[in-house]
C-alpha cells in the first residue's frame, strides 16, 4: 500500500469512528486526485472535529457532578 492509498484508509478509518455514523466507504478514485498534503489536512480537520466532540462531551458531563 503506498503513502496516498494509506491516508485515504486512515481517512475511512477517522469517518467510521464518529457516532452515529453508518459505515463509511470511500472510493479511492474520488481522493485519488489530491496530493498527499490536502489528505493530510483532511484527516487533521477530521481530528479536530473529533476531539471538539470530546470536549463537548466532557464538559456535558461535568455538569452532573457539580449537581451532587
Amino acid at each position: 500500500m503506498n503513502k496516498k492509498e494509506q491516508l485515504i484508509q486512515d481517512i475511512q478509518n477517522l469517518l467510521n469512528t464518529h457516532e452515529k455514523v453508518t459505515t463509511t466507504a470511500i472510493n479511492p478514485n474520488l481522493l485519488e486526485f489530491m496530493d498527499e498534503e490536502t489528505l493530510k489536512s483532511i484527516i487533521g480537520s477530521l481530528l479536530d472535529q473529533k476531539e471538539a466532540s470530546k470536549k463537548d462531551n466532557i464538559e456535558w458531563l461535568e455538569q452532573f457532578k457539580m449537581i451532587k
